[in-house]
């Protein structure tokens, strides 16, 4: 080899190191550490033993306006509502706020299970109000508001008296009178399975089954609660949601092997998704009625109107009542104008069965 190959064979070696230790040299500028501001933020759990409760209140008299102005609609003006959503208050007497254990859970006297009946942690209930509702315009309400809806909550129970002031210290008062805070056990599946588990798996390493299929069901009377669950799922990504509108299969039994029936997929549209994304499968279907209407009917209804669209517009930004029955539809003020307008001319021209 002559000596000018070898020193430009040396030189391509000397090259592709450098090119090489170049590229395993460390990253940098990929981002920083989380402020204790942004870690706050999403840092919203609230445990049982009350620690990351904010600082806050609301009286029982402070909640009835806040239920009466965002949660009447869908559950009631008294939390008796079972349209749509299972009661939230009922099946309790002043004997189990004594023993701590709800007694028409086991002697099935009480024919609906509602809320107060079952949940056993006041937590709960102020976590789940906090991070979900009003469901058409979750974690909108400020923190002084979900502990006074949380109390007017507990005092249509009965569980804490009309001038209670429910904050993060006394919480703990409230949580003695809970009607089942004693009632919580893990010693049983989500179904009856004679207190086996509900859910077995096999630990795979390797050589692992390829036809195993992740799958899930609902029981019977959970099925459709809360309308057709293929609607509610995002229109990409293998979930879809099973058709919940149709009959539950009878084949196999809960916890067979035997893989679910396929969902049924989600009609695809701009409507759909502006449905999904504003919230609005909290209350209607496309073709089947929830708690309000479906679109199909609203169209049907006002296509033949030249002057619809405006009402509908204006039903949609400061809400609506006794056209569709007793339950008023709450303002929708968190719906943009161009979702607005989009969402009408689309329940106008195409929410009909097979657009």
């Amino acid at each position: 080899m002559s000596r000018s190959i070898k020193s430009a064979a040396a030189a391509l070696a000397l090259g592709l190191l450098a090119a090489a230790t170049q590229a395993a040299a460390p990253l940098t500028n990929l981002g920083r550490a989380a402020t204790p501001k942004e870690v706050a933020a999403w840092d919203i759990d609230v445990r049982p033993d009350f620690k990351g409760l904010p600082k806050g209140s609301g009286s029982v008299a402070a909640g009835m306006k806040v239920w009466e102005a965002k949660c009447a609609s869908c559950h009631g003006t008294f939390g008796e509502s079972n349209e749509v959503f299972t009661p939230l208050v009922g099946g309790i007497a002043a004997a189990d706020i004594q023993s701590g254990r709800v007694a028409s859970l086991t002697d099935g006297k009480q024919p609906h299970k509602t809320t107060l009946m079952k949940v056993a942690t006041v937590s709960t209930l102020w976590d789940y109000i906090n991070r979900a509702m009003p469901w058409t315009a979750p974690k909108s309400l400020t923190t002084d508001e979900v502990y006074a809806v949380t109390a007017y909550l507990l005092n249509m129970g009965e569980i804490v008296p009309d001038d209670f002031v429910l904050s993060d210290t006394t919480m703990a008062q409230a949580q003695q009178r809970m009607p089942n805070r004693n009632g919580m056990s893990t010693k049983h599946g989500m179904w009856d399975l004679r207190g086996k588990a509900d859910v077995a798996s096999i630990a795979c390493m390797k050589n692992c089954p390829v036809d195993e299929k992740i799958r899930s069901a609902l029981p019977e009377a959970s099925r459709n609660t809360h309308g057709n669950l293929a609607l509610q799922n995002r229109g990409f990504g293998p979930v879809r949601g099973v058709d919940t509108s149709l009959p539950a299969r009878t084949d196999r039994p809960h916890g067979s092997a035997t893989p679910a029936a396929p969902a049924a997929p989600a009609k695809s549209s701009a409507g759909l998704a502006l449905m999904q994304k504003n919230a609005c499968i909290a209350c209607h279907g496309v073709t089947t009625k929830v708690l309000g209407p479906s679109f199909a009917q609203v169209g049907t209804k006002y296509r033949a109107d030249p002057s619809a669209a405006g009402k509908l517009l204006d039903k949609i930004k400061n809400g609506s009542s006794g056209a569709w029955g007793p339950i008023p539809m709450p303002p929708q003020g968190h719906v943009k104008d161009e979702d607005a307008k989009a969402l009408v001319g689309w329940i106008l021209d195409s929410a009909a069965p097979g657009k």
